[in-house]
């Protein structure tokens, strides 16, 4: 029967037979008359012992080495150019499959009466030097044990097919997230796929890094940036301009309001009062933007008039229509009492065609919305003026209502639809610390319009009513600070567009963030439910550390426990007085997996991940290596001029965009 206890965390008893060995070797070479050897048989026999010396040091230091491995980080520091990729499979890291032999090691790593072999004595500086602990490394804090229970490490890869599934990275502050997002990045990039970042934070950091791996891949051309906190240097988008059917403007609009209680009565009747606006603009040949949704909101009258113009001059029943409403006369005390606050052109057009039962959907609904007093009607729509206030004020402005008809406005226009047919690679600064509302409303509406894009790739694929069929894309969408993005717009997202070719890997701090951010327990557990895998590097908060090790299963340990007994003689016969008895017993319990506990030391740039239908993975980060790097721009403004200097590319986009 094999003994239950591995026995690795000892003295490295080794070390001294080897060393016994070794000056035996000698003693036998230089003293062979002294052992009655000719020197042909001293050589053979130092030979061997040299050999039993050799074998037993190698026992030694592996005894060692996994003694230095539990107190000192092994160094893992790897070029942004040296980043392996694979196009069947996503490295993470190296590290190893985590199973019961490492939480038994764990454990025994932790008892008091090992705290002695792990002390940094002058073997294990020695052994430090020798196994490359000392590098000049930034601390990385936590416990090493938790990685160092396994000194054999691999490479870690993930499955490409499993990333439809969807990624869900969880992590404090300053432990690798960023470094992690980094990692993923540059590999989407290198495989040509599609890859859209959502930093939330505006981190110029990371986009110097996208932009420096798109440069790499020699994609640079295909990069776009949007920053709201530069927008003299982003492209600029129109959540609103793109959509496969018109009511998709209303919904990504509406979809932003309150929806509780009485609010779910303002919100229904606002969606149908922007899909009236969205209509109308259509009809008239504009592309929907937040700008001309916002100017009618607050007063519909100049539309309803450009509306009913085009739409009688096109009516035959309506010929001689300019002629007739000019010679009009209107009685406004006659008219109903929403009409008697309205403006006399509107009211006049409104009022010819009821006369002459003319009918046309659209003018029939602008018509009905004049038909509440105005001042009644603004508090129906009160809702609808603070998103759109958000949303068309300051510079930012001109980035979410983009005008093509400036010729020196050299800024790109990008939609999805025009990205994804062009592989591009996205950067999305929404800049959440110096405005979070603001942040929080564009990086919602352009998940809502993303979702959109999912269902038409879903139905038709890429290149819809374009010539030639074209090759299915892989959309990566990083979406960093995860919390502050979500909304109902994201669960269709990670509900349904795994078959259109979108991979998510959301980024953030803890999952009561996302809780709060939704505002339903069952909502964010319908969330959560939709990321196959799962990596967690240090986290703080039990219930986040829970969401894995709830997943684990309970393991066996097994420990070592001193027994002593004395019981006294009562025969007067006996010799002995007392009798004692010393042993130790081996005990078997059912502990889980891993801990919480685990989870809050873990080494910066460390995590588990559940990989491969739940197999528990730890995994540790190369430290990034940028000296040298000449893809890297120097700043921000570096960006904007290479940007600028291939301001053709925006014109292609604006194309593709209104194609």
């Amino acid at each position: 029967m094999g003994d239950p206890l591995e026995r690795r965390l000892r003295p490295a008893y080794e070390v001294w037979g080897a060393s016994a060995s070794s000056i035996a070797a000698g003693w036998v070479v230089l003293k062979s008359d002294l052992f009655l050897l000719s020197p042909a048989m001293a050589w053979g026999l130092s030979t061997a012992l040299l050999g039993l010396a050799a074998w037993r040091a190698i026992a030694g230091w592996e005894v060692l080495a996994y003694r230095r491995n539990l107190v000192a980080p092994r160094p893992y520091v790897m070029p942004s150019a040296m980043t392996p990729v694979s196009n069947e499979r996503l490295f993470l890291g190296r590290g190893f499959v985590w199973d019961q032999r490492h939480t038994q090691r764990l454990y025994e790593a932790r008892l008091p009466e090992n705290r002695q072999l792990l002390a940094r004595g002058w073997i294990g500086k020695i052994t430090d030097r020798l196994g490359g602990g000392l590098v000049d490394l930034p601390s990385v804090g936590g416990d090493p044990a938790i990685h160092g229970v396994e000194p054999d490490e691999t490479d870690v890869w993930m499955d490409l097919g499993e990333r439809v599934g969807h990624t869900l990275v969880l992590g404090t502050t300053r432990v690798g997230k960023t470094r992690l997002s980094e990692l993923l990045i540059a590999q989407d990039i290198r495989r040509c796929e599609v890859v859209i970042v959502f930093d939330p934070k505006g981190d110029i950091d990371l986009l110097r890094r996208v932009y420096a791996e798109a440069k790499r891949a020699g994609r640079e051309n295909e990069f776009f940036m949007f920053h709201l906190g530069h927008p003299d240097l982003s492209a600029r988008y129109n959540p609103v301009g793109s959509f496969s059917r018109i009511t998709e403007v209303a919904t990504r609009i509406a979809g932003q309001l309150p929806s509780e209680g009485q609010s779910a009565a303002f919100r229904e009747f606002v969606w149908r009062f922007v899909n009236v606006m969205a209509r109308a603009l259509v009809a008239l040949g504009r592309k929907p933007d937040y700008e001309q949704i916002g100017r009618y909101a607050v007063n519909v009258e100049p539309l309803l008039v450009d509306y009913f113009e085009h739409w009688l001059d096109g009516e035959p029943e309506a010929a001689g229509w300019r002629e007739a409403v000019a010679s009009m006369a209107i009685d406004r005390k006659s008219l109903d009492k929403g009409l008697q606050s309205r403006g006399v052109q509107a009211v006049t057009l409104v009022e010819y065609a009821r006369q002459r039962s003319l009918y046309d959907p659209i003018a029939h609904a602008l018509a009905s919305t004049l038909a509440y007093e105005k001042s009644y009607f603004d508090k129906l729509v009160a809702s609808l003026l603070p998103l759109m206030e958000k949303l068309t004020t300051g510079r930012a402005a001109s980035l979410l209502s983009p005008s093509l008809e400036d010729p020196a406005d050299w800024r790109p226009v990008f939609d999805w639809d025009a990205v994804i047919r062009l592989r591009g690679v996205v950067y999305v600064g929404l800049d959440a610390l110096s405005d979070y509302e603001v942040a929080s409303a564009v990086g919602n509406a352009m998940f809502a319009d993303l979702t959109s894009v999912a269902g038409s790739l879903y139905k038709h694929g890429v290149g819809r009513g374009l010539p030639g069929k074209a090759e299915p894309r892989r959309i990566a969408i990083h979406a960093d600070e995860f919390n502050e993005l979500i909304g109902d717009e994201f669960i269709p997202l990670l509900n349904k567009a795994g078959g259109a070719g979108f991979q998510v890997t959301a980024y953030t701090q803890t999952w009561s963030d996302v809780e709060a951010r939704i505002g339903s327990k069952p909502k964010a557990g319908q969330v959560a439910g939709n990321f196959n895998t799962l990596i967690m590097l240090r986290v703080k908060e039990l219930a986040t550390a829970e969401l894995l090790t709830h997943q684990l299963p309970e393991v066996q340990l097994t420990s070592i426990q001193a027994s002593s007994s004395v019981s006294d003689t009562n025969d007067p016969e006996d010799f002995a007085d007392f009798a004692s008895r010393n042993e130790d017993r081996i005990v078997v319990e059912r502990v889980p997996m891993l801990t919480p506990g685990e989870l809050v030391r873990l080494p910066k740039g460390h995590a588990f991940a559940l990989l491969h239908g739940g197999r528990l993975h730890k995994i540790r980060m190369p430290l990034p290596d940028a000296f040298g790097d000449e893809c890297l721009p120097a700043s921000l403004d570096v960006i904007g001029e290479e940007v600028r200097r291939r301001s053709d590319v925006g014109s292609v986009v604006r194309i593709a965009g209104d194609g």
